[in-house]
């Protein structure tokens, strides 16, 4: 017999049971479809994620404090290292291939106006060039200025969400808001940002560092160590030339500080490394889920080995009868693998199918982002695949070991 007659033979037993069929593909059905919308959800989440961080702005270094205590007093005035607001300005003077350079320096305070109050809301301290470099728009009014920031004019700029909360639809600008026991003249309304790398650039109040210094996070000892800063963020004129700038600024900094690089009290990362450790921790959960996934194949594995043994009973006196007319044991193995092939293919595609209409439809219904990875159709429709040989093996060759006379006489 040859393989289209045995496909055919294959089919026909298949669809004289109906429901049976299509209840041993189910489980296939699950598996493939649950693998195709496990993964695609990771791979949404990650694609998130990375659109968010990019979306901080472009080829960002993000330099960091590396506090250190001098002695057992923890004072004050024993504190060493960590980045002050004099770097920053070194960055940019000495550094080549840099855009721009701010610091991002927060406070949190109560604001009022008129009868409305905020409690802990972020007041940002930072430089004019802070829109550039975080890629910021405004709405409405103007950023402040460095003439601004050198005179501590009590100046802010409101973000977008922070604006509806203080004013509603009435203009801010021209506004005075108290910020603890500061009051801010409101000289501009960023554009709508929302959520980026963590920060909700909408519900921050921005004024001059200046103000941060002098009004809410004065020390009495910046004259001697410099006014302290958390972070500063340079931007990169081209990603070819961050390797070499980050260098620049390792060597800068370290002298500087008078440290060496290997106890450097600062760290930098990139945007690059960010996304590269979320990747990996997405990474991880998505193979974790694309396992637990396949477990479902397995079931589904295991649901057609034991339909087919269950067929090879039934057809005893069939196979006894095709031996007897001349089929060998390998013409005998051979249909009931396709026969066991062909649920599994038939399940896998419409596990396709369905993981691809229901990675969709959890998309469109949730706030989850979905991203239809097609590694993943390709990857469980072949599982499938293989599957159906591997757990269809055995019936097979239980039916192809039968003894014909044997079988001829089995009722």
């Amino acid at each position: 017999m040859n393989l289209g007659e045995t496909i055919k033979v294959a089919w026909k037993s298949l669809i004289s049971n109906k429901l049976r069929s299509l209840l041993t593909m189910l489980g296939v059905i699950i598996g493939v479809a649950a693998v195709i919308v496990m993964i695609s959800i990771s791979a949404g989440t990650e694609a998130n994620i990375s659109e968010k961080i990019q979306g901080l702005g472009s080829n960002l270094i993000f330099i960091n404090s590396a506090f250190t205590r001098g002695g057992a007093n923890m004072g004050p005035m024993n504190m060493q290292g960590g980045l002050v607001y004099d770097d920053l300005l070194a960055i940019r003077g000495k550094i080549k291939g840099v855009e721009g350079a701010t610091v991002d320096q927060q406070s949190t305070v109560t604001i009022q106006v008129n009868d409305v109050t905020l409690e802990d809301v972020s007041l940002v301290g930072t430089t004019p060039d802070y829109l550039e470099v975080r890629d910021l728009d405004l709405a409405d009014g103007i950023f402040f200025s460095d003439k601004q920031q050198d005179r501590v004019a009590r100046v802010a700029v409101l973000g977008s969400g922070i604006a509806s909360e203080l004013f509603g639809e009435a203009d801010p600008i021209g506004q005075v808001i108290k910020a603890g026991d500061t009051k801010l003249t409101i000289i501009g309304v960023l554009k709508p940002k929302g959520l980026s790398g963590g920060t909700d650039f909408d519900e921050q109040i921005y004024t001059p560092i200046s103000v941060i210094f002098k009004k809410f996070n004065f020390s009495q000892f910046a004259r001697l160590q410099g006014d302290r800063v958390r972070n500063i963020i340079v931007s990169v004129k081209d990603d070819a030339v961050m390797n070499d700038v980050i260098t620049q600024i390792n060597l800068l900094l370290a002298k500087r500080h008078d440290v060496t690089l290997d106890s450097a009290d600062f760290s930098i990362t990139t945007q690059e490394d960010i996304i590269k450790t979320q990747e990996s921790t997405t990474s991880s959960f998505r193979t974790l889920l694309a396992w637990v996934a396949g477990v479902s194949l397995i079931v589904g594995g295991i649901g057609i080995m034991n339909i087919m043994l269950v067929s090879v009973t039934e057809r005893t006196r069939e196979i006894g009868l095709r031996q007897a007319v001349g089929a060998r044991p390998g013409d005998i193995q051979i249909q009931f693998l396709i026969e066991a092939l062909m649920l599994s293919l038939i399940g896998g595609a419409v596990g396709v199918l369905a993981g691809i209409g229901g990675s969709w439809l959890f998309g469109a219904v949730s706030d989850m982002r979905t991203v239809i990875v097609p590694l993943s159709i390709v990857l469980s429709f072949c599982s499938a695949a293989l599957v159906g040989i591997f757990f269809g093996y055995i019936p097979a060759q239980k039916a192809a070991q039968l003894d014909p006379i044997e079988a001829l006489r089995h009722e």
